[in-house]
């Protein structure tokens, strides 16, 4: 890969923190790195990312080029990408890392254990190892969570309420970026059954095993699909929404910008309100207090969207109960 991929300017930021101009009125210009690693730069999905974050700092009397200088970087959901930015970052040695996504934040954990690190949408932390608990983080990582395992459950009512006739559903996912999936499919296996739906992995690595895994939830009636939060699939996501469309198989999404894209329906925490909200601890940190005393935090903010034209596509009525319910609805 060349050196030009692994180094990304926007908005006139900074490429390493010596050549940042000095801030105004004599202010010491405080160094950020956020790794972006679901998406790539040109992605509408990071650029909506990356403004929730900046009004978030903003509205805190933190900006580009008189207090602070931000360091970007996009992993396009592959984890060796990942990896390499977060060795970079590191050693440019800012004051504090954002991490936009799990593999991020275990790239991170593996480069540093003392450059203060704020997760931004990571999934199970604790599971992870990044963090000792949500009330009590120790070490120098602390954040802001976003799905968990509850959430798995709440996709399957989704599908369920909106096709009655499921009667299997795939949750796909790719194991190398996020490998608790799997944890999750085992727990929802043990516990007592909720719903007459069989739950099955459906992990991807390429768009062809995502094709593949499409067609054979179509093969038989009564098929569907959840794809969740994972940098993997946000980077491929118009490509399984296509193919979901294709094969005919309802399927329900983490992220509410993919219903605008032409997925069917999705129900998950919104990103930008919690990158907007890990300004606030960024915020903290850069005023001298510890990530070991900073609370990991939930998402406080639910979206559910739903698109009636891919539904009209499906052959789909959705209830009015669920339209009833939904924070979009794409006519």
């Amino acid at each position: 890969m060349r050196r030009r991929d692994f180094i990304t300017l926007i908005g006139g930021s900074a490429m390493a923190w010596p050549l940042a101009a000095r801030a105004q009125q004599g202010e010491r210009l405080r160094g950020i790195g956020l790794i972006i690693g679901a998406a790539e730069k040109d992605d509408p999905e990071a650029q909506g990312r990356i403004t929730a974050f900046r009004e978030g700092l903003e509205a805190l009397g933190w900006s580009e080029g008189r207090n602070i200088r931000i360091n970007y970087r996009f992993g396009g959901g592959d984890a060796a990408r990942i990896q390499a930015f977060a060795a970079e970052l590191v050693s440019s040695a800012p004051d504090v890392i954002v991490a936009n996504s799990s593999p991020a934040a275990a790239a991170l954990r593996q480069a540093t254990r003392t450059i203060p690190i704020v997760m931004a949408a990571v999934n199970d932390p604790v599971a992870q190892g990044f963090i000792a608990s949500l009330a009590r983080p120790g070490g120098n990582i602390t954040g802001f969570t976003f799905t968990d395992f509850e959430l798995l459950g709440k996709w399957l009512d989704l599908l369920k309420e909106m096709v009655p006739s499921i009667r299997r559903a795939a949750l796909m996912f790719n194991p190398e970026t996020v490998p608790y999936y799997a944890a999750y499919l085992r727990e929802f296996r043990a516990r007592p059954e909720t719903l007459a739906v069989e739950l099955l992995p459906a992990p991807v690595h390429s768009n062809a095993e995502i094709e593949a895994a499409l067609v054979a939830l179509a093969h038989e009636p009564g098929g569907g699909l959840i794809c969740g939060a994972d940098p993997f699939t946000i980077r491929h996501r118009a490509f399984i929404i296509m193919m979901a469309e294709r094969h005919r198989v309802p399927a329900v999404y983490a992220y509410r910008s993919y219903v605008g894209e032409g997925a069917l329906i999705s129900y998950g925490p919104d990103p930008y309100d919690v990158l907007r909200r890990s300004a606030s601890y960024v915020d903290r940190i850069l005023r001298g207090e510890k990530p070991a005393d900073l609370p990991a935090q939930r998402p406080t903010k639910f979206e559910l969207a739903i698109n009636l034209k891919a539904a009209k596509a499906l052959g789909l009525t959705i209830p009015a109960t669920l339209l009833a319910r939904a924070d979009e609805v794409i006519e």
